[in-house]
């Protein structure tokens, strides 16, 4: 049922000559109806946290070789650990669906860019990056003397 807005309907009565007095208490009834419900609470927000899932095929991340990965999200009273198994459980549900027995997901790639949103919330998880995204690799320490270019730099300016 297709909805209109309580002021288009006003007018439509104003233009039909509608009594003032009529009209002014029908859309009050309107309004009234309109309005959300005060005493409806929304549940407080799902806190999540980030984890990031990295594509190794050969078992090389020791190794100083480039990674892919996605940035995903978990609620936060659940284990990280869980993420591929809830990926996994996203996979298996779209692949039951029309779309998905015509174009099936067959890998953990193929399953976070082309399965709908709908399907991961259900399992509990929620994908950030769709696209794959590198991923650098640091000691997490910042040098104490400033690198040769910098010192060059700063004697120029």
């Amino acid at each position: 049922m297709p909805k209109i807005d309580v002021n288009k309907v006003a007018e439509i009565l104003k233009k039909n000559e509608v009594e003032p007095a009529l009209l002014r208490q029908i859309v009050e009834e309107m309004n009234m109806l309109v309005q959300p419900e005060v005493d409806e609470e929304k549940p407080p927000a799902l806190k999540k946290q980030f984890a990031i899932l990295i594509s190794d095929p050969e078992g090389r991340l020791p190794a100083g070789n480039d990674f892919a990965g996605w940035v995903v999200q978990v609620p936060e009273n659940e284990s990280v650990l869980t993420t591929q198994e809830r990926i996994f459980k996203g996979a298996y549900e779209f692949n039951t669906t029309k779309k998905g027995r015509l174009l099936p997901v067959k890998t953990v790639g193929e399953a976070i860019e082309n399965v709908p949103a709908k399907h991961f919330k259900e399992a509990g998880v929620f994908i950030k990056t769709k696209t794959p995204v590198l991923m650098l690799k640091t000691d997490n320490e910042i040098p104490t003397e400033a690198t040769d270019k910098d010192t060059r730099r700063r004697r120029l300016s």
